[in-house]
């Protein structure tokens, strides 16, 4: 089911008209949809059914913490690349024997953390992290679960910012190297080896990368075998992409059934990391027109939501949908959508034919994964209200910020004389 849909020629969340939402939170403020949400983790969850699996949500893609707790009730795990995002986790009701750590850079303070909440697997990307995780795992007298992150140095077909699997990425250990960094975290004391973990990248909508990503490890597991390390689980990592405009990503059954058919009968718990699939399209930015501005070479739709609030956009040049809230039977004309933020690339989408006046209502579409995780206070603009809707009730889930708490946390220089 889409959970936005058009009904009397206005655009709803489930059951609740998107303007009515406008009319008592206001904008701009996203809006996710409960049934969205719980729809796209059963989908994912269902092709693993009768194999050991584990589902961790990537919280970078959506960490609000109603989200994350309605991902906890559902049984989902949590992927996590930061200590803040270990306590959010662990503060929405997330079990932290299904929180896998990933992540370049753990601090010592961060492993602490991990280890006191009993998490159930680090996924090592160094052999300096693996020396620093086992020091850390003996000062405080536990035994550290681990996977390598293994780079297997396939393409992921995606955005470059956001592919994570080639030898020239700063993610995991080269595929060559694994094997020797294995040998060598099985003489540590405090470390336990529990998994292999691979992530290749991200918005990746062809099936190939992944299968091949999955035939590499599935050989670097055979090897550890011969050596005498038995690996208890795979991590094939995230990355599904979803639909924006017109991509086709692989249907979650067809990616279960052929991740399943390479396990084979191997005895092996599968854990995955999907984020954007399963909250892209579950959540819309609504936004407010401003102004219309009409010049010589462009006609420009001036929202109140900005790059601070969506940077997608600016940073990836990515492309939304983006719909008017209620169509008007006017003549559509071509706009640029822009915010009020002081930069060029303050822009929410290019050539939009829409019929539109100052006051309308527009929806940026599956903006659900990195919209409100990687907003900011830019120009010192208060973050976004976040709503969930259920069925036809509205929640709000996080209060819009006042201008005075972006600078509560601030101090003057003393007065001197």
């Amino acid at each position: 089911m889409n959970s936005f849909t058009f009904k009397n020629t206005s655009l709803y969340a489930e059951d609740v008209a998107l303007s009515d939402i406008a009319t008592q939170f206001q904008t701009p403020c996203y809006v996710y949809s409960k049934l969205a949400l719980t729809q796209a983790f059963d989908n994912f969850r269902a092709g693993f059914v009768g194999t050991d699996h584990l589902v961790c949500f990537a919280v970078k893609a959506n960490p609000s913490l109603a989200i994350l707790n309605l991902f906890a009730n559902l049984g989902a795990g949590f992927d996590i690349v930061s200590g803040g995002e270990l306590a959010r986790v662990l503060a929405a009701g997330g079990d932290p024997n299904k929180i896998v750590f990933s992540g370049v850079g753990k601090t010592a303070a961060e492993m602490q953390a991990a280890l006191n909440a009993g998490i159930f697997c680090f996924n090592v990307e160094s052999a300096s992290e693996l020396i620093r995780l086992n020091k850390v795992a003996v000062a405080m007298g536990k035994v550290a679960p681990v996977s390598l992150r293994v780079n297997p140095n396939v393409d992921a077909k995606t955005h470059p910012y956001i592919s994570t699997g080639l030898k020239n990425n700063k993610f995991g250990v080269a595929y060559e190297d694994a094997l020797n960094i294995y040998l060598q975290a099985a003489a540590m004391s405090n470390i336990a080896i529990h998994g292999v973990d691979c992530h290749i990248g991200s918005q990746i909508t062809e099936l190939s990368p992944f299968l091949d990503a999955f035939d590499k490890v599935l050989d670097l597991v055979d090897a550890l075998k011969q050596n005498n390390i038995h690996i208890r689980h795979i991590d094939a990592g995230g990355g599904i992409g979803i639909c924006y405009s017109d991509e086709t990503p692989p249907d979650f059954a067809a990616y279960a059934s052929a991740m399943r058919a390479k396990l084979g009968e191997r005895n092996i718990k599968l854990v995955f990391e999907p984020g954007r699939a399963l909250v892209g399209n579950a959540g819309v930015l609504l936004t407010k027109v401003e102004y219309l501005k009409h010049t010589e070479s462009k006609n420009f739709a001036i929202v109140d939501a900005a790059m601070n609030d969506l940077m997608r956009p600016a940073l990836y040049d990515a492309y939304h949908d983006i719909k008017a809230v209620k169509p008007r039977d006017s003549s559509a004309q071509i706009y640029e959508i822009v915010g009020p933020v002081c930069e060029s690339g303050d822009f929410l989408g290019h050539d939009r034919n829409l019929a539109l006046e100052e006051g309308d209502l527009l929806a940026i579409m599956s903006a659900g994964a990195y919209g409100m995780s990687m907003s900011s206070n830019y120009n010192t603009r208060p973050r976004a209200a976040e709503v969930m809707v259920d069925d036809d009730t509205c929640h709000l889930i996080r209060n819009r910020e006042s201008i005075n708490e972006l600078f509560a946390n601030e101090k003057l220089l003393p007065v001197t004389s």
